[in-house]
This record gives C-alpha cells, sequence and structure tokens, in this order.
C-alpha cells in the first residue's frame, strides 16, 4: 500500500510535513502484527528512501552553500543517513512480528527521529531564513521531482547529490520491479 505524501507550500513546510508522516508511520509499524506490519513497514521503508534521495539531491546540495556551517551541518546529516539505511536494510531482514525486529525498529525509531529533529533545527530552520520564498518553492518543486523518480529502498553509500544522479535512476528502476513483483509498492 503506497503512502501519499502531503504537499506544504515550500520545501521546508513541505519536508517538515513528510517528517510528521514519517512519525506517523513508525507508530502505525508499532500498533500492527503480521500482515498489517508488514505492509505498514513497507511503507515506511518506501517513503524513507524517498524523502532521503530528495534531501540528498535538492536539500543537502543548497544548505551547503546558504547556511553558514552548511559543510559540517550536511556532514553529519549524511552519516545519519547512511546509518540509517544500513539499519533499514538489516530490519528488512527480519520477521517483522520477531522480538529482535521490535528492539532493533525502536533503536531506528529514536535515530530518526532523532535526525528528523537535527535536521529542523540546524538544516530547514536556517534555509528558511537564508533563501527568498520564491526559491524554497522552486526547491519544493525540485523535491517532489525527485521523490518520483527516487529509489523506494535504502542504499547505503548513495548519500551524496552525485551518487544519487549516478546510479539512482538504476536504483530506481530495480527497486520499482522488485517492488511490482512483489506487490509490495
Amino acid at each position: 500500500m503506497a503512502t501519499m505524501i502531503k504537499t506544504g507550500t515550500d520545501v521546508v513546510s513541505f519536508l517538515k510535513e513528510q517528517h510528521e508522516d514519517v512519525k506517523a508511520l513508525f507508530e502505525r509499524v508499532l500498533a500492527a502484527k503480521g500482515e498489517e506490519r508488514k505492509q505498514a513497514f513497507v511503507a515506511l521503508r518506501r517513503t524513507l528512501a524517498v524523502h532521503e534521495t530528495a534531501e540528498e539531491e535538492i536539500v543537502h546540495p543548497a544548505a551547503r552553500k546558504a547556511i553558514e556551517s552548511g559543510e559540517g551541518i550536511v556532514a553529519a546529516r549524511l552519516n545519519e543517513e547512511r546509518d540509517a539505511k544500513k539499519e533499514l536494510t538489516k530490519l528488512e531482514m527480519l520477521d517483522v512480528d520477531s522480538s529482535e525486529f521490535e528492539t532493533s525498529f525502536r533503536k531506528f525509531q529514536a535515530a530518526v527521529l532523532a535526525h528528523a529533529q537535527a535536521e529542523e533545527r540546524e538544516e530547514f530552520s536556517r534555509l528558511d531564513k537564508s533563501l527568498d520564498a520564491a526559491r524554497l518553492e522552486r526547491m519544493k518543486a525540485a523535491v517532489e521531482l525527485a521523490e518520483k523518480v527516487a529509489p523506494t529502498r535504502p542504499h547505503a553509500g548513495f548519500e551524496s547529490a552525485t551518487a544519487n544522479l549516478l546510479a539512482g535512476p538504476f536504483a530506481a528502476m530495480v527497486d520499482r520491479v522488485r517492488d511490482a513483483l512483489s506487490g509490495k509498492h
């Protein structure tokens, strides 16, 4: 079951709304069992993969240039994203009803939510102050486009705009074929 992502008027509000969607998806996974939990987890995985790819391609490069200490802030977020992708890949291998999944998933949830808070506090709020409204609206349009062609599964090592642009289209195609064949999209 695909998750519909909300739309804010500019990139900052758009991404903050997506963070709220991610929080809700975490709760949905934790509240479910069996097949319903699997479906909720697939929706979460897809949402995170698409969201992070768009941030890596559009938002982080802008933040590097537009905000003070942007390089360091973005480097920290990219490290968190790489770690999250690795954890998400490990979670995919586990039985969603196992205690190991539950324990690992809760740790993953805490890390992802801390990452989202850091983005909002250190990156998004500064972008909002550094860029004019028209630029933020154009960035939102670019993020929406990037999300339409983004991979639907985590790919650790693709945490830069360059890596996403070079390998991302192939990874996205493979992911979308896998999703279609598995019926989980």
